[in-house]
């Protein structure tokens, strides 16, 4: 079983590996229970966004951490994928930038995406 700093960094992983752009790491859980770690992305299209998101899902089940819910995967720009403790959050930058998660969960720590990167 992954501890959710692990789930948060193969998830940085998996998108970096399909040139998702932007990848910002949370860490929520002394904020929230709805997930330790919350990770944002911008895709540049819908169809990169569904590719970020089937490469999520395949590279966390192969770990073991299938998804528990997925929302918006069929209607376009922004998707979310719900690991329990990682919830991921893919949008279009328009849509980014609409919902500004970064300024709405702004008391949360930023992590640094490339020390995830480097494993």
């Amino acid at each position: 079983m992954l501890t959710p700093l692990e789930i948060a960094g193969l998830t940085v992983r998996a998108l970096d590996s399909k040139s998702a752009k932007d990848i910002t790491v949370l860490k929520t859980e002394d904020l929230t229970v709805l997930a330790n770690y919350f990770v944002i992305c911008t895709a540049s299209s819908t169809t990169q966004i569904k590719s970020l998101a089937d490469e999520l899902e395949k590279v966390l089940e192969e770990h073991g951490e299938p998804p528990h819910r997925k929302e918006g995967y069929r209607s376009g720009g922004w998707v979310l994928i719900d690991f329990g403790c990682v919830v991921v959050h893919i949008f279009l930058k328009d849509i980014r930038e609409f919902y500004a998660l970064e300024r709405l969960w702004g008391d949360a720590e930023t992590l640094d995406t490339e020390g995830f990167l480097d494993k």
